[in-house]
């Protein structure tokens, strides 16, 4: 298990961080996702051997939202 924070910009409200979160969940090897709107953050736990760092970077992405790893 490995983790990872994001930051995450384009959030403004709770629904935001519930679409990001759960477009994080619904990726296969994500084990965890918390994402707080007031830090801008994500904090996921993932099988490094079924998803990258990078595929995390894109599924936030095509939520719509920007992300960078920490």
């Amino acid at each position: 298990m490995k983790e990872a924070t994001l930051e995450v910009n384009g959030m403004t409200c709770g629904h935001c961080t519930m679409s990001v979160e759960k477009a994080l969940k619904e990726s296969e090897g994500v084990l965890s996702a918390s994402v707080d709107l007031s830090s801008k953050k994500a904090r996921i736990s993932f099988d490094e051997g079924k998803i990258s760092v990078d595929q995390l970077l894109t599924a936030v992405q095509e939520a719509g939202y920007e992300a960078k790893e920490l």
